[in-house]
């Protein structure tokens, strides 16, 4: 499949800092590809270059074979942007602000409102066309901004934390929609700190740190950074150094991280007669052990297992700068 989007040594300096560090990637046409990395790890920087809305130090990116620095206007009539925050204008309902936008996309008569409909109806904002928009809840701004991005139909939409802030109810309606324009054929490209969401939702996940692409592949890809490892939750009564103290004493043990009743162990053999030995093990070494269960790697555990294993290890103070 033909990439839609390509990213190519992206460079994005300011001044001393460089949020962009040679990032590369392709999106194949019709996929949801979420984008992850921490604050700061240039996420939104290289979606702005992707909109046309900021411009690269070093690389190119390209939005269906066009660079976006070449041909900025003939890509902005192929993508639809959804940043992170927008403005909301008082006194101006709902339809005002699309017809608003659908007229600067050059929409006239008929075709314009026939536009709106199909957008307003989409996301479920026909009953909301007369209200102000200052008005709306967090999760109404979201299907409105949602809506504006869609009112040009784009091939590719960037979508910037679209379900950042919003409530449990709210989050289910806006991967709903986003599901409903994958299966329309669109091109997704959506940043997220909510992993679990994207797992759900996307084919491919690209994670980036310090502006660097770190991992790209699929959830499943990602959990497997740990191999067929089993993660073990481990509660004792008494000291929780006890679960510490014997994972550090046994080889194929890892402490994975320390709880406050005991820790979560990483045991290198996997299946249930390997989990009966490690138990039977800990018991015989005097562990008091409370609970014992297996658990699933989350993908937020094996991101920042992932990010913690790719930094360098510290210089010493003679070394350090």
């Amino acid at each position: 499949m033909n990439a839609i989007v390509e990213v190519d040594s992206l460079v994005r300096r300011f001044r001393k800092v460089q949020a962009v560090d040679g990032l590369s990637f392709a999106i194949p046409e019709g996929s949801v590809v979420g984008f992850v990395g921490a604050n700061g790890a240039g996420k939104t920087t290289t979606m702005r270059i992707m909109a046309t809305l900021d411009m690269p130090s070093e690389g190119q990116v390209r939005i269906c074979g066009l660079d976006v620095m070449n041909y900025p206007s003939e890509v902005r009539r192929l993508i639809g942007w959804m940043p992170d925050a927008y403005g909301a204008y008082e006194n101006m309902t709902v339809l005002d602000y699309l017809d608003f936008y659908a007229r600067a996309f050059g929409y006239r008569g008929a075709e314009r409102r026939d536009r709106i409909d199909d957008v307003m109806n989409f996301v479920d904002l026909v009953p909301l066309a007369e209200r102000d928009m200052t008005e709306l809840s967090k999760g109404m701004k979201q299907r409105l901004c949602l809506g504006r991005t869609l009112l040009n139909d784009p091939r590719v939409l960037i979508l910037d934390e679209p379900a950042a802030g919003l409530d449990p109810r709210a989050r289910v309606d806006f991967i709903r929609l986003v599901r409903l324009l994958a299966e329309e054929g669109k091109t997704i490209f959506i940043s997220s700190h909510i992993l679990s969401e994207l797992g759900q939702m996307c084919d491919n996940l690209l994670f980036i740190d310090g502006g660097r692409l770190v991992h790209q592949g699929s959830a499943e890809s990602l959990a497997r950074h740990e191999g067929n490892r089993m993660l073990v939750n481990v509660q004792v009564h008494g000291d929780p150094a006890a679960v510490r103290d014997w994972a550090l004493l046994n080889p194929g043990v890892e402490l994975y991280e320390e709880t406050l009743q005991g820790a979560r162990l990483l045991f290198d053999e996997f299946g249930s007669a390997d989990l009966s030995k490690h138990l039977r093990k800990m018991i015989e070494d005097g562990v008091p052990v409370a609970e014992f269960h297996q658990e699933k790697v989350s993908l937020e555990d094996a991101f920042v297992r992932m990010l913690n294993r790719a930094e360098p290890p510290p210089l010493p103070p003679e070394e350090a700068p």
